[in-house]
């Protein structure tokens, strides 16, 4: 049976605070780094921060044919979606794991 006496009350919130401190440097971290997403054969590339925020487009002059601008579209979309792969994949890799907590 749980007996809510046994239960460190202070060595928990001083776990919560520490996981809570990592947590926003990492979120720190990942808004200071940026990744790029390209498709087309780098005809279009897009640049992330890590936490996701589209902050950059390339476009090369050779992707824009004004009598297709739907494979412009498309590459538009496939470059933001690599570089969002990647910026999720840094998050993954830059935050903390959140420890068993002792209870």
């Amino acid at each position: 049976m749980f007996d809510p006496g046994s239960v460190d009350l202070q060595g928990l919130l001083q776990q919560a605070q520490a996981m809570q401190d990592q947590l926003e440097q990492a979120q720190a971290a990942l808004a200071a780094r940026t990744v790029k997403g390209t498709a087309g054969g780098d005809l279009v590339e897009a640049t992330l921060t890590g936490t996701g925020e589209l902050v950059g487009l390339v476009i090369k002059p050779e992707a824009c044919d004004p009598t297709d601008t739907e494979s412009l579209a498309d590459l538009i979309v496939a470059a933001v979606r690599d570089a969002n792969h990647q910026a999720m994949a840094l998050a993954q890799a830059t935050m903390p794991q959140l420890p068993d907590l002792d209870l």
